[in-house]
């Protein structure tokens, strides 16, 4: 059998509007993504690995002192990007919602998410979505915060379970059509999720490189200690 076409994809959104409770303190004066790792903002290294892969039209999704989030980013000029915003305030409209308002800035083809609190190397120029899919997720071993998986991955679909189970890593690309018949407020991203895979168009692969979830402040101090 022939293996099905795979698209780049042509704009990516990065998740930033969240409160990021589990952080506070931490984030009650910053806004997540801006928090640093190693010297750098989380979000920074976001965009310059979109930068380097060549996906130049970015949209960033604002709620919790989104402004400082802007006044950081501008336009995205200095990155070599075009950044747009979606403005969710007062509150976030969680990842489903978030994205679904954003999709006018997205454009009509496949686009890459990317949470904003995640520190990752996955290389998001080799990110591609099959053309009989409407939905393609990352997923990564199962940290110790999070043991029992969320999808599993059988004939590079994903399934709702299965015997060895992993983590969505919050990096996945999708079409504008994953989002049919929704409305314009706060959802979730799950339920869109299994409608996906239960129609056999949701696509996934393993990534085992560097991926950490900074969801806490002590996960935060781990990246940011002296090595060796």
């Amino acid at each position: 059998m022939m293996a099905a076409v795979a698209e780049p994809p042509c704009s990516a959104m990065i998740l930033a509007a969240g409160r990021g409770e589990r952080m506070r303190p931490l984030t009650d004066a910053v806004p997540k993504p801006l928090l640093e790792v190693r010297g750098k903002a989380l979000i920074d290294y976001h965009l310059d690995r979109l930068a380097r892969a060549g996906i130049s039209q970015v949209v960033v999704n604002l709620a919790w002192l989104g402004s400082m989030i802007r006044d950081r980013l501008g336009d995205g000029s200095r990155y070599g990007l075009r950044i747009a915003y979606s403005e969710e305030s007062p509150r976030a409209l969680e990842t489903g919602g978030g994205i679904f308002r954003a999709l006018p800035l997205l454009g009509p083809k496949p686009f890459l998410v990317l949470n904003g609190d995640v520190f990752t190397d996955f290389p998001v120029a080799c990110a591609a979505l099959r053309q009989d899919c409407d939905a393609h997720l990352v997923l990564v071993p199962n940290p110790p915060q999070h043991s029992r998986g969320d999808f599993g991955l059988e004939g590079g679909l994903a399934v709702p379970s299965a015997p060895v189970q992993h983590t969505f890593s919050g990096i996945a690309l999708y079409r504008p059509q994953f989002f049919t018949d929704c409305v314009d407020g706060a959802f979730p991203l799950k339920p869109l999720l299994l409608r996906s895979i239960a129609a056999r168009r949701c696509s996934a692969e393993l990534y085992r490189g560097l991926w950490e979830d900074v969801g806490t402040p002590e996960r935060l101090a781990a990246l940011n200690a002296p090595v060796g």
